[in-house]
């Protein structure tokens, strides 16, 4: 839905939660109050879902991938 791209929908991220998205911009409250929101390039988006948790495609290793 739209919450991750403006927080429209019941399922906005919780306060301290943390989205490493992928779109050009950001402000505060835009993907839920109190939601930590990371803009990252697709390759750290990609190196971050492959390893659970904020990451650079320098930290994927063989054993990793």
């Amino acid at each position: 839905g739209c919450s991750m791209c403006l927080g429209m929908n019941p399922d906005p991220r919780a306060p301290g939660e943390r989205s490493a998205p992928t779109s050009n911009r950001n402000f505060e409250g835009r993907q839920g109050r109190g939601g930590r929101t990371h803009l990252v390039s697709p390759e750290v988006a990609a190196a971050t879902a492959v390893l659970g948790h904020l990451a650079a495609p320098a930290d994927l290793t063989d054993r990793t991938v």
